[in-house]
């Protein structure tokens, strides 16, 4: 049995997965604030799974952040308490075996690519728009992680093929202007349609007035529509991936992967554009179920490579 736990900002939550990939328990808590009892939270999650399926399991975990080998710490983990802390050697010691952890985006892209929207493609681009911009990229059954642990985090590059209008772009908390992320993020879209509306909505009530046919809302979809097409195309351009897995709240807005399909062979460098883009399977149990794929994927050559 695999159990995967996704560490979020607010809730944790574990699951065990069947070998034929259904959910057969689901256990959540709060996030708490302190580190250590963050740790004993996942412990009691993992622990009850256990118990309430009857059976011991391995453990994937994913995080909003990245573990360095060379180290065991974790580094650019938007939840800061989790920063420099030796997450994988604690959950070990914890738990009494190996614990193997992964970026969250990377959990989704490999969820997608297991048994979602990618099942049975060679190379799968998960992509996360949500509150920030990220993704994952998963080769041939596997995550892509990188000389730099930073692979598929294509939301602080700058948004290609930039418009005179679109200079100097949104600042991003990075310290950079015009990343994709400040553009295509949740907040980014609702900080657009206020520039140049005048208008503060968020994201969900933006898209549901373009659903209904306000023009303003609709033209803000478009532009939002028509910079994710080049942004991806950018994406495409490098690693050339068979399917787009897109993820996050706004990957919920109708019709998003489908417009944004059509406009890839403005900026794809090839005469035929190939490259599916669609809409996530697995829905917000992706992360999770994503980290409980951990151990079936073949990411880490051995346990060491966990923490």
């Amino acid at each position: 049995m695999r159990i995967g736990v996704d560490l979020g900002g607010t809730k944790i939550e574990a699951i065990a997965l069947a070998d034929d990939g259904r959910i057969v328990v689901r256990e959540r808590v709060a996030t708490p604030r302190d580190y250590h009892e963050t740790v004993q939270a996942i412990t009691r999650l993992v622990l009850a799974v256990e118990g309430a399926a009857g059976k011991h399991g391995t453990v994937g975990v994913g995080i909003p952040g990245t573990i360095v080998p060379a180290t065991g710490l974790v580094k650019n983990a938007n939840s800061t308490g989790l920063i420099g802390q030796p997450l994988g050697r604690d959950l070990e010691r914890a738990l009494e075996r190996p614990v193997r952890i992964m970026n969250d985006a990377n959990c989704f892209a490999l969820s997608e690519a297991a048994d979602g929207a990618g099942a049975g493609a060679e190379i799968v681009f998960g992509v996360i728009l949500g509150t920030g911009v990220g993704g994952g990229i998963v080769v041939r059954g596997e995550c892509l992680i990188g000389a730099n642990l930073i692979a598929g985090e294509w939301g602080h590059n700058a948004l290609p093929w930039v418009r005179p209008d679109e200079l100097p772009g949104p600042s991003c908390y990075c310290g950079k202007q015009g990343c994709i992320e400040a553009w295509l993020s949740g907040p980014g879209f609702a900080r657009d349609h206020e520039r140049i509306t005048g208008e503060r909505r968020d994201a969900p009530a933006i898209a549901a007035l373009a659903r209904d046919g306000d023009p303003a809302a609709q033209q803000s979809l478009a532009r939002y529509v028509e910079r994710l097409g080049r942004a991806l195309s950018s994406v495409i351009n490098v690693i050339d991936p068979d399917v787009v897995v897109l993820g996050g709240g706004m990957s919920n807005v109708d019709g998003l992967a489908e417009a944004v399909q059509a406009r890839l062979p403005e900026h794809v460098f090839s005469d035929v554009v190939v490259t599916r883009v669609v809409r996530n399977v697995h829905g917000d149990s992706s992360g999770v179920r994503g980290a409980a794929w951990l151990w079936p994927s073949g990411v880490f050559p051995s346990a060491a490579r966990a923490h």
